[in-house]
């Protein structure tokens, strides 16, 4: 009779402290979710930012977003293209290009057009390339990203587009040409589609807000 009573209060205890740790799990998370979302939010405007000047916008773009679908050129099945406009008119377009073939696996790219073609810049937004190789594309490794600044179509030449070594424009790294290669490549693609496709892209109906 001792023992069952003892495994009774026993499970009680259980049973209460479980009920207690789920409500607090939940209250936690109803009480810091609309702060979560607004802190990603803000994550994702500055990296908009750093790309497009607050300043030379007045849309969300956050939200002023749609889908495509242009794996060849862009590197996945669907791709997010942010939308800068002033006075509604276009400003900048911000695309989520992907290397397929990095050296150690696909690369994740923010790239901006402007309006007239020209790059407002490249930053890399995730990676798995060999440390202290691969990863000096990253800005806080190397200023090389930066060398895509202000950069379009015909700055330097299409045939120039692509690493010294290859006879291009750009620098590789010592060791590890695979990396600054095929991102020059995706970044030189995804100009070509945004010219290709330069209205288009601001004339669609924003169909997927904050979509990442």
């Amino acid at each position: 009779m001792n023992s069952r009573l003892s495994i009774l209060i026993a499970a009680l205890i259980l049973g209460t402290f479980a009920v207690a740790g789920t409500s607090l799990v939940s209250f936690t998370h109803v009480a810091t979710k609309d702060r979560i979302a607004e802190n990603e939010r803000q994550a994702l405007l500055d990296s908009l930012y750093a790309l497009v000047p607050a300043e030379s916008v007045d849309n969300d773009m956050v939200t002023d977003t749609i889908q495509i679908q242009a794996p060849d050129l862009l590197g996945s099945e669907q791709t997010t293209v942010y939308r800068g406009r002033k006075l509604e008119q276009p400003v900048a377009t911000v695309l989520t290009s992907v290397v397929p073939n990095g050296y150690s696996g696909p690369i994740k790219l923010l790239v901006a057009v402007r309006y007239d073609g020209t790059l407002g810049g490249v930053r890399i937004i995730s990676h798995k390339e060999t440390p202290g190789l691969g990863d000096k594309v990253e800005e806080n490794r190397s200023d090389w990203v930066y060398s895509f600044n202000d950069r379009s179509l015909g700055d330097p030449p299409l045939e120039k587009w692509g690493v010294k070594r290859d006879g291009g424009y750009f620098d590789q790294f010592t060791g590890a040409t695979i990396t600054p290669r095929t991102i020059v490549n995706s970044v030189k693609n995804t100009l070509l589609y945004v010219r290709d496709h330069k209205d288009a892209l601001y004339d669609r109906q924003a169909s997927a807000p904050g979509a990442g």
